[in-house]
């Protein structure tokens, strides 16, 4: 009898071991608030994906004015917006998605009649869940990031394609950084 009891003594307090050692807050991570590289204070880390160096310099105003002021027709405007690119399972916008999401957020402003779409699409490796959520956060940065250009939010929506529109059909790096990409299709004017 002495030994059921210290046997069940010792597996109750094994399951509350187990019970009491688990997390208790979720395991999920929450979306941070994308900040627009004028209010970014301090530096940020992060590690180059290749070996090239990256060239930072400011978005020249006038380069935007230029791109805005050759736009007189949907068509046209069209074909200015600029897609942006992703590294490989990331959503983080890079200085070059920065600037072409200035100079895409400039050419919205210039014509506030129109409406955006904003596609999410991934390369093929990952499941087709894993794809479509991610494509669905790197489409909503973008969109967080031209709401903190001057966009309204009601002018922007997102859509995630995963892995099933890819540019590019090749089964290599050069094509798979051609498919972690945002487009941005006029939806209405």
């Amino acid at each position: 009898m002495k030994k059921h009891a210290v046997s069940l003594l010792l597996v109750a307090s094994s399951a509350l071991f187990v019970v009491g050692g688990c997390a208790k807050s979720e395991m999920v991570k929450k979306e941070e608030p994308v900040v627009p590289v004028s209010n970014v204070s301090g530096t940020v880390k992060s590690e180059p994906v290749s070996k090239k160096p990256i060239t930072q310099s400011p978005i020249k105003e006038s380069a935007v004015r230029d791109t805005i002021n050759h736009i007189p027709n949907a068509g046209e405007l069209k074909a200015a917006l600029e897609k942006i690119y992703f590294d490989f399972d990331a959503y983080a916008l890079s200085p070059q998605a920065r600037a072409s999401l200035a100079k895409n957020g400039e050419i919205m402003k210039k014509d506030p009649a129109i409406n955006v779409r904003i596609e999410g699409n991934c390369d093929e490796r990952g499941s087709d869940e894993y794809n479509l959520a991610l494509g669905e956060k790197r489409a909503k940065v973008a969109m967080q990031y031209l709401a903190t250009l001057g966009i309204p939010e009601k002018r922007l929506s997102v859509i995630s394609y995963g892995k099933e529109k890819p540019v590019a059909a090749g089964h290599d790096e050069a094509s798979w950084a051609k498919n972690r990409r945002d487009e941005f299709v006029i939806v209405s004017k």
